[in-house]
């Protein structure tokens, strides 16, 4: 089954075209709107919804022409439904059921954070349930033990800020814009963190959640006492242990997790997941303590519509799909068995 992905949960405007074998992507196109957000220091909702509105067209009709296919090729659409920015979800769900009207083809509304763990079936060596899933992006910390494919288990979350909104918050500290992770990793690279350190959060050893606002805390207190953000070889310095840190506090519940679960395998999704030194400290404590790790792609732990036509493509082959009543939901928990759709 051929399947086209629509994912619009925030700023991203993505669609892809997953061909029949799940892994094979005959086109994934990405619109980005990090310049038109990047003066505000952050998203806009309703500047990101406008964008969409007016890219729809255009990022489709780039799709299916990369692809080298009419639209009438494709066998289903599948369609963030949830979570996200609500004006921005609307857009691409509305599109989506225009298409299946239009097509006659089946609907399936995906949940981003599913689709974000669907993300690691496009590599060539793919996870096979049960498995724990550390999901980390700007808006969602969280760990999951996957019993199956749509079956889910809350073990743990933040109880303040996601690790990817400490990026972007220290990274504002530092004068560095928006968005943080980037360059954050990219300013770490080549330095070990020297003359800085920062706290491990929670550290309890019988607790699965996060906390990163005494992280932000200790920047902010850190950049205060030097009188300034540090700058060359010391802001390389701050960057390696200000995520030295957050890898830290992340991986040590995820193999918490993944060795008490029994399961001796750990998935890592969302966009947090294409730092280095966090995909770098996996793969070697992995290693160590015979867990296996698995690290989609950088491309595809950014939002983007390839890991949503993957969730949608796995949904269909069990024979779920959605009506046109499909609704967009700003709050989606992971955990509910099947959508709403």
């Amino acid at each position: 089954m051929r399947v086209l992905g629509i994912e619009s949960s925030c700023d991203e405007l993505a669609m892809a075209v997953l061909d029949h074998d799940g892994r094979t992507l005959l086109a994934n196109v990405v619109h980005s709107q990090v310049e038109v957000h990047r003066p505000f220091g952050g998203v806009v909702p309703e500047v990101a919804s406008r964008d969409h509105v007016r890219r729809l067209q255009p990022v489709l009709e780039a799709t299916l022409d990369r692809a080298n296919l009419p639209l009438e090729a494709v066998d289903a659409i599948a369609v963030t439904a949830g979570p996200g920015l609500i004006g921005s979800l609307l857009c691409g769900v509305e599109f989506a059921k225009g298409l299946a009207l239009a097509t006659g083809r089946p609907l399936i509304g995906v949940h981003h954070l599913e689709g974000h763990i669907a993300a690691s079936l496009l590599e060539t060596i793919a996870p096979v349930p049960p498995f724990v899933s550390l999901l980390v992006s700007g808006g969602h910390t969280n760990l999951v033990r996957v019993h199956d494919w749509g079956h889910y288990e809350h073990l743990g979350a933040t109880r303040d800020d996601a690790a990817g909104e400490a990026f972007d918050k220290t990274a504002k500290l530092l004068g560095l814009g928006y968005p943080g992770g980037a360059v954050i990793d990219r300013l770490a690279d080549g330095y070990s963190g020297e003359g800085f350190r920062f706290p491990i959060m929670m550290p309890g050893k019988d607790n699965l959640d996060f906390s990163f606002s005494g992280l932000k805390t200790a920047v902010a207190r850190m950049i205060d006492e030097m009188g300034r953000p540090p700058t060359g070889a010391a802001l390389g310095h701050f960057c390696a242990a200000f995520q030295q840190a957050v890898a830290e506090n992340l991986l040590k519940k995820a193999f918490r997790a993944a060795k008490k679960s029994g399961d001796g395998a750990l998935v890592l999704a969302g966009g947090v997941a294409a730092n280095s030194r966090l995909r770098s400290m996996a793969e070697y404590r992995g290693r160590r303590e015979g867990v296996q790790v698995f690290l989609p792609s950088r491309r595809f732990c950014t939002d983007n519509a390839a890991m949503i036509a993957r969730a949608g493509l796995t949904r269909l082959c069990r024979g779920e799909q959605s009506g046109l009543d499909l609704t967009a939901r700003a709050q989606w928990p992971l955990f509910e068995r099947r959508a709403k759709a």
